[in-house]
């Protein structure tokens, strides 16, 4: 899950980099598009790290459910077409 989250990142970085191209005016869409990812990659992010040190018990139940939509939001996110 580490490793996906990394790659999300860099992707998110490219798409942030395009919208900010010399010349380029990005879209209000296209804009709103890396805000959401960036926002879902950052909650995505502390649900894992959350996950990770949890101690186990009931809780840690419900931090993988959480975790999981988590994460289910993010793929979303990116598959989402942006126009």
């Amino acid at each position: 899950m580490e490793a996906q989250l990394e790659r999300w990142s860099a992707r998110i970085d490219q798409l942030a980099a395009k919208s900010q191209a010399a010349g380029v005016q990005p879209g209000f869409d296209g804009l709103i598009h890396v805000d959401e990812l960036k926002v879902l990659h950052a909650i995505a992010k502390a649900k894992l790290k959350e996950l990770m040190t949890a101690k186990g018990g009931a809780g840690q139940i419900q931090l993988e459910v959480e975790m999981m939509v988590a994460w289910e939001e993010l793929r979303a996110a990116f598959e989402k077409p942006t126009s």
